[in-house]
């Protein structure tokens, strides 16, 4: 289809100020938060799910792929329109529509944003539990199709954990509900499969979140080490001893330095490592166990610990930890984050290996791991107007997702597949295992229109 003419289709169909076609705009949404850039043939922001319909029609009938996305934070590729199309845009989609709070439940439109949906919880005392260090800018519905963790995942899960149901347009624009406010629904478990899909199977329009109350009681301490083994062996013993803290973060010393330098927060730029540790729930018996995890701290060879004496403190803490990836980028012009996931008693093993493959490729690497449940998070720094270094980086990328899948685990913890990690997948599924999946996907987009050329890669037997 002439472009002209679906521009002019779009317009009819959802009016012309939801609709972006200017070569300026192109370059506003040919990309995430990757390195990976494809310019979109059209730009839809809607404003309603009936104008969400309207358009997945359009683009079934006049087979045009389209790719939803939110604000963009992605890591993979995930929202970059690889092979042109209609970007749909659901930014404008931000509404709160339900605030069921008696039975701890929220009904909200996409385009929420994250930390939006917080404020406005606190305000009756209760928590949206995720937490990803984009907060401030990410979406809901971007959360959910790229399962986004943050570092109080350890104790409460990924989004996937906390949304019940899901508003959902399928491939022909029919607007079907899955899921609902109950915890267990009959039938299949249709939001589980809709979980981390990257916006191949359909596109949300609705989320119905689960929430929490604020804990009564809340303890953050800053420990302080030597070496990043003394911090991994700490994190461990922890679990080991059956203690589930809040989070357990971790970041080594080139982040400790960008972080100091960039925000000047107090940590300490000498050290190997340090551990955020918070504790939440109730106030009986907190310090007792604050004491029991500072005593497993000593017995690791602790350098020193810092405990947050007030909100004020914490936060300070906190916006050193989230800022860490904003921190590194200003070491270099670019850099390419990885996000591999291993047992937690083989993290202190993985980072050696990864800085033996920063040495081995000549990259940079920064370090910063939600430690409690083994994921990494490698920051290769570079300059991507140098092309044999970019090559470099992507090659020390695809030997760190190797290494993951060599301790046991896998390549990926919360940033998706996108693009970036398509190649990566035929390291922990065969190609019978892809052939499945392409399967699902077809059941759900025949025509392959939803967010092509994603997550899953082509093999024999799925072509």
């Amino acid at each position: 289809m002439e472009k002209e003419a679906m521009v002019a289709e779009l317009v009819r169909l959802v009016g012309g100020e939801q609709v972006l076609s200017s070569p300026m705009q192109f370059k506003l949404y040919e990309y995430d938060a990757s390195l990976i850039r494809s310019k979109p043939d059209c730009i839809v922001l809607p404003t309603s799910t009936e104008q969400v319909s309207k358009v997945v029609k359009f683009a079934h009938d006049n087979k045009i792929p389209i790719i939803a996305r939110g604000s963009g934070t992605n890591l993979s590729g995930g929202s970059v329109p690889v092979e042109g199309g209609i970007a749909l845009v659901l930014t404008k989609m931000n509404r709160i529509i339900e605030m069921d709070i008696e039975n701890q439940r929220v009904v909200v439109q996409p385009g929420v944003i994250t930390l939006d949906l917080k404020n406005e919880l606190a305000k009756y005392g209760y928590l949206y539990q995720p937490d990803p260090a984009s907060e401030k800018v990410t979406t809901i519905g971007g959360n959910f199709g790229e399962n986004a963790g943050g570092p109080h995942c350890l104790k409460y899960g990924v989004t996937s954990n906390h949304v019940l149901g899901v508003e959902l347009v399928l491939f022909d624009g029919e607007v079907v509900n899955v899921g609902g406010k109950a915890l267990d629904n009959p039938g299949f478990d249709l939001p589980g499969i809709l979980g981390a899909s990257e916006g191949t199977l359909g596109i949300i329009t609705q989320a119905t979140l689960r929430i929490m109350p604020k804990a009564e009681a809340v303890k953050t301490m800053l420990c302080i080490f030597d070496s990043i083994e003394d911090g991994g062996n700490t994190v461990t013993a922890i679990i080991g001893e059956g203690i589930i803290p809040a989070t357990l973060e971790m970041m080594d010393n080139l982040t400790i330095k960008a972080v100091e330098d960039a925000y000047h927060v107090g940590f300490p730029t000498d050290a190997a490592a340090i551990l955020i540790i918070e504790l939440d729930g109730l106030k009986d018996g907190m310090d007792r166990l604050t004491e029991h995890i500072l005593d497993i701290c000593r017995e690791h060879k602790v350098r020193e610990i810092r405990v947050a004496k007030n909100q004020a403190e914490r936060d300070k803490i906190w916006a050193g930890r989230k800022g860490a990836f904003g921190a590194v980028g200003r070491l270099r012009p670019n850099y390419l984050v990885n996000d591999g996931t291993v047992p937690r008693t083989r993290l202190p093993e993985t980072l050696a290996r990864v800085v033996e493959i920063g040495k081995q490729y000549r990259i940079p690497i920064a370090n910063v791991f939600h430690a409690g449940d083994g994921n990494l998070h490698p920051l290769m720094l570079f300059d991507e107007r140098d092309k044999d270094e970019l090559q470099r980086v992507h090659a020390a990328a695809l030997e760190i997702m190797r290494v993951c899948v060599e301790m046991g685990g896998t390549i990926s913890g919360e940033h998706g597949i996108g693009v970036e990690k398509i190649h990566g997948m035929s390291l922990i599924f065969s190609d019978e295992d892809i052939a499945a999946m392409r399967r699902v996907k077809a059941a759900f987009d025949p025509l392959n229109l939803f967010n092509p050329g994603k997550l899953l890669p082509e093999t024999e037997k799925a072509a």
